[in-house]
């Protein structure tokens, strides 16, 4: 059977287990979704440093879109 690799590319279900990261990320907002769909698959694409560290840098930018707010109220 040929990969479907538009809908459900392979590494979208290599996660031990076996949850595609969009079934949590979905709950979330993008920044955060986004954070976690690199820390998700960071073993899975061959350069898990840049992964994480494109984790930190959503991470880093919901942190200040918060306190942003925070002061704003």
């Amino acid at each position: 059977m040929t990969p479907d690799n538009i809908n459900h590319p392979p590494h979208y279900k290599a996660h031990p287990s076996g949850i595609e990261c969009i079934q949590i990320t979905e709950h979330m907002n993008f920044c955060l979704g986004n954070a976690i769909k690199y820390i998700w698959r960071a073993d899975e694409k061959g350069n898990a440093i840049e992964d994480l560290q494109k984790a930190k840098w959503y991470i880093e930018r919901e942190i200040e879109r918060r306190t942003r707010n925070e002061s704003e109220s």
